[in-house]
C-alpha cells in the first residue's frame, strides 16, 4: 500500500522536479501542495478535537452521576454523543492519513529513482553493483541515494540536483562527519518538533481548562480521576522533551532529503495550527477569550 502511494507521489514530485531542477525546492512545494490537499481534513480533525475536549466534561459528571451502572453509563454517553452530532471515532480517518502520508513519502524519499524518476529496477541492481565493487565503503543503506552520489554525472536517468542552498541533500549526517553543515536541517527538524509538540501540549492544557468541573467534596473516585488526568498531563510534559530526541535519532541517520521534508512539514503544521486556531475557532470559544 506504501508503496503504491509513493509512487503516485513520485508523479507529483517529477512534475515539479522538471520545473525547478532543484530536488530541495521541489520538496518544498510538493510538501505546500499536500499540506493545501489535506487542509479540509486538518480544519475538521482540529474542530473534532475541541469538541471532544469539551464533552469530556459532560462525560465524566455522567460517570460520576451513574457510576454503579455501567450500561447507564454507556447509554447516556452515546445519547450525549448523538445529541452533539460528534462521533468517538471520527480522529481515526485522520490518523490512518497521517500513517500512510508518513510512509509513503519515506518511502518516495528513500528510493527517488524507483518512485520519483522510474528508473527500472535492473537499470538501478546494476549500478549498486558497480557501487560495491568500486567501493566498499558505500551507502548500503540507501541504495539509490547511492547510485544518485556515484553515478549521477555520468546518466541522466539517474541524476538529480541534491545541492540545496549549498547543502547536499543526499548526504547522510553519521556518514558525513567533516562536513557541519548536514547537521543544520536535523537541528532545525529537533527544533520546529520541539515547538509543535509544546502548541499542541498547550492546546490540550487550554481544552482541559475549559471543561474542568469544580466539585467541593470530592468523593474517592473523583480523587482517582484526578490524580490519572495529572499523571497523564505529566506523560505529556515529558514526551514534549521526548520527542526532539527520537527526531535527531532518525534525522541523522537518513539523508538530508528526508530530514527537509520532515522539517518543512513541521514548519506548515505550525502555521496550519495556528490559522485553524485562530479563524476556525468555535464561536462559543470566542466568545469566552
Amino acid at each position: 500500500m506504501f508503496s503504491f502511494f509513493a509512487n503516485m507521489f513520485g508523479y507529483l514530485l517529477n512534475y515539479i522536479y522538471m520545473f525547478i531542477q532543484n530536488f530541495g525546492i521541489a520538496i518544498i512545494l510538493f510538501s505546500i501542495i499536500l499540506k493545501v490537499i489535506l487542509l479540509p481534513l486538518s480544519i475538521k480533525q482540529q474542530g473534532t478535537m475541541k469538541k471532544s475536549a469539551k464533552l469530556q466534561g459532560e462525560v465524566k459528571e455522567i460517570q460520576r452521576k451513574y457510576k454503579n451502572n455501567q450500561e447507564k453509563i454507556n447509554q447516556e454517553t452515546m445519547e450525549l454523543y448523538k445529541r452533539e452530532k460528534m462521533n468517538p471515532f471520527s480522529g481515526c480517518l485522520s490518523s490512518i492519513v497521517q500513517i500512510v502520508l508518513l510512509f509513503s513519502v519515506f518511502y518516495l524519499v528513500r528510493s527517488p529513482l524507483t518512485y520519483m524518476k522510474k528508473v527500472e529496477k535492473p537499470i538501478i541492481d546494476n549500478y549498486i553493483n558497480e557501487i560495491k565493487e568500486e567501493d566498499s565503503n558505500a551507502n548500503t543503506a540507501y541504495p539509490e541515494i547511492s547510485v544518485i552520489q556515484h553515478k549521477g554525472g555520468e546518466d541522466e536517468r539517474v541524476n538529480l540536483n541534491m545541492n540545496f542552498l549549498g547543502i547536499d541533500l543526499s548526504k547522510v549526517p553519521t556518514q558525513s562527519n567533516n562536513d557541519p553543515k548536514v547537521y543544520i536541517i536535523p537541528i532545525l527538524y529537533v527544533l520546529t518538533t520541539f515547538v509543535s509538540t509544546r502548541m499542541t501540549t498547550k492546546m490540550q492544557e487550554k481544552n482541559n481548562t475549559k471543561k474542568d468541573i469544580i466539585v467541593e467534596n470530592e468523593s474517592k473516585e473523583l480523587k482517582k480521576e484526578t490524580e490519572e488526568v495529572d499523571a497523564m498531563a505529566q506523560a505529556n510534559k515529558s514526551m514534549s522533551w521526548l520527542m526532539p530526541i527520537m527526531s535527531v535519532s532518525i534525522a541523522i541517520i537518513a539523508p538530508l532529503g528526508l530530514a527537509l521534508y520532515w522539517l518543512i512539514n513541521n514548519v506548515l503544521m505550525i502555521i496550519e495550527r495556528l490559522i485553524i486556531d485562530k479563524f476556525f475557532q468555535p464561536k462559543e470559544d470566542e466568545n469566552n477569550v
